[in-house]
């Protein structure tokens, strides 16, 4: 029994030797799959007609110049009536004029034209303005985007064309009683005429 496992043993050891290991195999099936996509792929290519070589044009890129610059804001927290009376103010003045304004509003030295029912006003050509705080203190900040913007556009000396402020949305205030004021505010402007 012995010299019959001795046997076996030895036939084993043969086998094993003769059979290629399992990384072996794995090399071999690779590179056949590889063979095998590479003929696949050319398959197609031979069929085709030969592509004729494409000459890219460049495109020349002629930057246009913006005419105009704007500045939009939606759902600011400050009074339309407030923002109505500013774009009426601001209206038609150079940007930083219309900065000068609106600081001098903040500073309590110039007050703002409205209409309606409210107290006039010391200074000659007014007969009823305010100081609305709020409000100015957020067109300082939409004027100056909006000087930012036209100096992006190339405009040299822009002038404010359009100001229009309009009703916003009005969610619920704290406890749901108190119904909250917000507008929005569009403002353009474009290069002087000389």
């Amino acid at each position: 029994m012995t010299e019959q496992n001795k046997e076996k043993v030895q036939e084993k050891e043969n086998e094993e030797q003769t059979r290629p290991s399992v990384v072996e195999l794995k090399k071999e099936v690779v590179e056949e799959t590889k063979k095998k996509i590479k003929e696949v792929t050319k398959a197609p290519e031979e069929s085709e007609k030969p592509k004729e070589e494409k000459v890219k044009e460049k495109k020349t890129e002629e930057m246009s110049r913006k005419t105009e610059a704007s500045v939009s804001v939606k759902n600011i927290p400050m009074s339309t009536k407030h923002s109505i009376a500013l774009c009426d103010f601001v209206r038609k003045k150079k940007i930083g004029v219309a900065i000068k304004d609106v600081e001098m509003v903040l500073a309590m030295k110039k007050a703002v034209p409205m209409k309606g029912e409210i107290p006039h006003r010391k200074g000659k050509g007014m007969m009823s303005g305010r100081f609305p705080k709020n409000a100015s203190e957020n067109f300082v900040k939409i004027l100056k985007s909006l000087a930012a913007n036209a100096m992006h556009n190339g405009i040299e000396e822009p002038v404010i064309v359009e100001a229009v402020a309009n009703i916003g949305e009005r969610p619920y205030g704290k406890f749901g009683k108190v119904r909250r004021s917000r507008t929005h505010v569009l403002i353009k402007a474009k290069e002087e005429k000389r």
